[in-house]
């Protein structure tokens, strides 16, 4: 009967401040805590540290591990753990610090439908030299253009039309309206596409059609 009066439920535990540790590794921090004498409080950090290594010892020994392990424990302590640390003890201040918002490109082409690999891929064929090297980049560029399009159009598309993008998006340094060169067929990316899709969906069938073996 004293065993059941004396079980302790999570609603009335306070709640951990790194649950993927456990109460008992808690426990043992709020221990560390209230050890009056800092040489046994040093040598029971340790200890903490090396238990907390220890389940994942595959990066143990990464000297950024080590200090992640003991902002951690400090962290857990809720900075009251007064020992010394091999590394530099950051502040609760820095560590509640809202990071920098990330800076995202705000390209708007005016041709989503290309995306901004195919800018970026135009950019770097006007840096080089007129050549057989950089013409077979133009081709490949206008090439990918025309699967973009038609991924996008699920039509037809005349090749007038990409080298006029093409032309457009280079700021007229890529001009292929009069090379006499054409681009893949049209056919030929639909058919290519819709080869695949068949493949996908029959390799969907096929996985809804398998029996389970035992």
């Amino acid at each position: 009967m004293n065993t059941v009066e004396n079980l302790e439920y999570n609603t009335e535990r306070s709640q951990l401040i790194i649950p993927e540790y456990g109460r008992h590794f808690q426990k043992m921090v709020d221990h560390a805590v209230s050890i009056p004498d800092r040489d046994e409080r040093n040598k029971v950090a340790q200890a903490i540290i090396s238990v907390m290594g220890n389940l994942q010892p595959h990066l143990r020994d990464v000297p950024d591990f080590q200090h992640k392990l003991w902002d951690q424990l400090f962290i857990m302590s809720d900075f009251k753990l007064d020992v010394d640390s091999p590394f530099p003890i950051t502040s609760q201040e820095v560590l509640q610090q809202r990071p920098e918002p990330l800076e995202y490109p705000q390209n708007h082409p005016k041709y989503r439908f290309y995306g901004n690999n195919i800018k970026r891929m135009i950019d770097v064929a006007v840096k080089w030299e007129k050549g057989d090297m950089r013409s077979g980049l133009e081709y490949a560029i206008a090439n990918h253009m025309k699967k973009c399009y038609l991924n996008w159009n699920k039509d037809s598309v005349e090749d007038v039309v990409i080298f006029g993008h093409l032309k457009e998006l280079s700021d007229g340094q890529i001009d292929l309206a009069n090379s006499g060169e054409n681009l893949t067929d049209s056919g030929q990316f639909l058919k290519n596409r819709q080869s695949k899709s068949n493949r996908s969906n029959n390799n969907q069938k096929g996985k809804r059609g398998r029996k389970k073996r035992y």
